[in-house]
């Protein structure tokens, strides 16, 4: 298929979504909003680390074997 020419953004979220209500938004975070917000979580890596370990260990090995194709 052959463009008569380029799409805005605008133009092809309208196509994607329909028209732009009240409801969506766009938001753009400087580089320093997401240097807080990552400072601000209180999770660490080792600790989600660990806690994936938990949660592999207790699932039944009975559920993760796939049935066999026909």
């Amino acid at each position: 298929m052959t463009r008569l020419r380029p799409l805005s953004e605008a133009e092809c979220y309208a196509r994607c979504y329909g028209d732009r209500d009240d409801n969506v938004s766009i938001v753009r975070v400087s580089a320093e909003g997401l240097r807080r917000q990552r400072a601000a979580q209180s999770v660490s890596g080792e600790h989600l680390r660990q806690r994936f370990e938990e949660r592999l260990e207790t699932r039944d090995p009975a559920e993760l074997i796939e049935p066999e194709a026909a």
